[in-house]
């Protein structure tokens, strides 16, 4: 998601509609990134394709995050994915379907991960992962506020919705990792697509976002454990994205952490692990810039559901914690 750290320069761009126009008249709008998610720790195979298959059954999971909620036209994203290891060992695959709003602009995003794993040692493994991607795009004009008291009436640019703009891409990443330990580096989407051609309002275009992901899990005692995760996103023309969370975990069932996005925002988040297949995650972000005060903002929500499709319960020693 866009990160705007001036409470005013928000206000106008999503309670006032001219504001959006103009933005769409500029030549170029640089830096726009991918999908924003507090439980990333929960969701990599959304922004590494190395994931596939690495947690060794078939894994399905929901997600949905409410940005900013009190704000008009703030950003939504929902978020469904499958993958699973496949046939010949090592092979991985899944597929993601991201929808991400924001005000009259949805995208969505359908790909399809692949994987190939080596085994380096007993308990570690390094993978290799390939996305590919196809990107649609619905702008609705339309819906702006326009000033229907103009003489010559609203602007007739502003009546021609663009809808189902189509283009594909193609990403990669690498994933390490041990029965306590990962690591991974990805760039979900090489190619800087064009969504506009120079006769319409914009000429925008789609930025690599390049990921770092790492976390480990220290094993306490027979009951806790705990786990520090950092998450990095760097993207062209926007300030350096820098995540990182902790999360204890209680008897193998119960999940409790706290996250620093920096210098934006500070979040709680629950866990309850309700069987070996069932996992279900919240969280709850507050900014921490001016916006973090606006009566209308009621901060930001999070919502994941997991279910693994475990064949063989006894060799499972405990939940996976990522």
């Amino acid at each position: 998601m866009r990160q705007y750290n001036n409470l005013s320069f928000l206000k106008r761009i999503l309670r006032n509609s001219w504001i959006l126009i103009l933005l769409f008249s500029m030549t170029n709008l640089v830096a726009q990134q991918d999908a924003q998610y507090t439980q990333y720790m929960y969701n990599t195979v959304s922004v590494n394709p190395g994931y596939a298959g690495s947690r060794g059954q078939l894994s399905v999971a929901a997600l949905y995050r409410a940005q900013w909620v009190g704000l008009e036209g703030a950003p939504k994203t929902q978020t469904f994915n499958f993958h699973t290891p496949v046939g010949y060992r090592g092979v991985g695959m899944g597929l993601s379907i991201v929808n991400d709003q924001i005000g009259p602009t949805s995208e969505t995003y359908f790909d399809m991960d692949f994987s190939y794993t080596i085994q380096l040692a007993a308990e570690k493994r390094l993978s290799f992962g390939l996305k590919g991607s196809v990107h649609l795009l619905d702008i609705r004009f339309s819906e702006l506020n326009q000033d229907y008291t103009n003489p010559g009436g609203p602007d007739p640019t502003l009546q021609q919705d663009i809808q189902n703009k189509l283009s594909p891409n193609i990403g990669a990443g690498i994933y390490y990792h041990t029965n306590n330990y990962y690591l991974g580096l990805s760039v979900p989407r090489f190619l800087e697509t064009s969504h506009f051609d120079e006769s319409s309002l914009s000429t925008a275009a789609e930025q690599m976002n390049f990921y770092f992901i790492t976390g480990y899990v220290f094993e306490m005692n027979p009951l806790w454990k705990f786990k520090p995760t950092i998450l990095a996103k760097v993207v062209q023309g926007a300030p350096l994205q820098l995540d990182g969370s902790v999360n204890f975990m209680y008897n193998d069932k119960f999940i409790l952490g706290a996250a620093y996005r920096w210098d934006a925002a500070v979040s709680g988040m629950a866990g309850f692990q309700l069987s070996p297949e069932f996992m279900i995650g919240i969280a709850y972000d507050r900014e921490i810039t001016e916006l973090g005060a606006a009566t209308f903002n009621d901060g930001s929500f999070e919502v994941i559901i997991r279910y693994d499709f475990i064949k063989v319960k006894d060799n499972l020693k405990s939940p996976r914690f990522f």
